[in-house]
This record gives structure tokens, sequence and C-alpha cells, in this order.
């Protein structure tokens, strides 16, 4: 189970905001310390920027725990897997909501604003927070997405960057 003395990041572009905003309400009510990275506002923004800044705060440890809410959550887990030592989890029922840490160990996860009705954001939203990493036959498996994120990161670090010509 979370931690309820850890604070868990949230962030939303404007399709997830009024979702962001209840699930945001709904944690702190039970104890939960949440810092709400944004959108305040409808005025239209990217997914990317919102998903990346959340999931790069999550990746450098900043966060053990995260949620990211667009309108169908699909947009905001691809953002978020692409930051090296995340795992994403786009949410839609009570299954996937405890498999996510069960078996992924995700530290984020992703919800749809057109898709998932307040109600059922929060139940998933607990069920996920009260799963635990089972380790077990799991345990190698996230171990190689790790290895592959540190390929990634290892080959990146490697590649010849382009010269600028500034003069």
């Amino acid at each position: 189970m979370f931690n309820k003395s850890k604070p868990i990041v949230i962030g939303a572009d404007h399709f997830g905001l009024p979702l962001k905003n209840v699930v945001r309400d709904y944690l702190r009510e039970k104890g939960y310390t949440v810092v709400d990275l944004g959108v305040e506002s409808d005025e239209p923004v990217d997914y990317p920027d919102i998903g990346a800044a959340l999931a790069e705060a999550v990746g450098r440890g900043e966060y053990q725990r995260g949620i990211l809410v667009c309108g169908t959550g699909a947009g905001m887990a691809v953002v978020a897997n692409k930051v090296p030592g995340v795992r994403a989890v786009a949410v839609y029922d009570p299954y996937v909501a405890e498999r996510a840490v069960a078996s992924n160990n995700a530290q984020i996860i992703t919800l749809g604003s057109q898709v998932t009705g307040p109600a059922v954001a929060k139940k998933l939203i607990d069920i996920w927070l009260e799963s635990e990493f089972q380790g077990g036959r799991s345990a190698p498996k996230v171990a190689k997405i790790e290895q592959l994120d540190e390929k990634y990161r290892s080959e990146r670090a490697e590649e010849p960057r382009p010269e600028t010509d500034c003069g």
C-alpha cells in the first residue's frame, strides 16, 4: 500500500482538467499530499508538455507515484513511457489498476476524462494506491524493462551530437 505521507503528483491537459480536479480533491480528502502540476484552465495545451514534466519528475525520483489525465489516457501513457525509468499504464478497469502495480510496478497511471467518470476514477485510484508490486514471476520482467531503459539511455548518450554553426 502506498504511504500517505509521500506526495502524489498529478497533471492534466485541458481535456483532463475537470477529472484531474475531482481526483486531486478526492486524494486530499483522503489525507494524501497532492502536488498539482496543472493545468488550471481550459485553454488548449499540448498533453506532451504536461505528461513529460510529470514523468521526468517521477523519473528523477522526486515522486514515487503520479497520475496524468487527458481525453483518453492513451496519449499521456505514451508520453510518460518515453521517459527512462518510468512505467506508466492507462487504467480503465479495476483489474488493470491492480496489475499496473502488482505486475508492472507502474509509478504512473493515466486516466481518460472522456471515457472514465469521476466515481470510476476514484475507485481505480484507490485500487492502484492499495496495490503493491508482487515481484515473483514479474520481477525478472520488470528488470528487463529497466535494462531496456538503460540500454536506450546509454545509446543516446553515445550518439554524436550534431554540430551547429553559430557564426
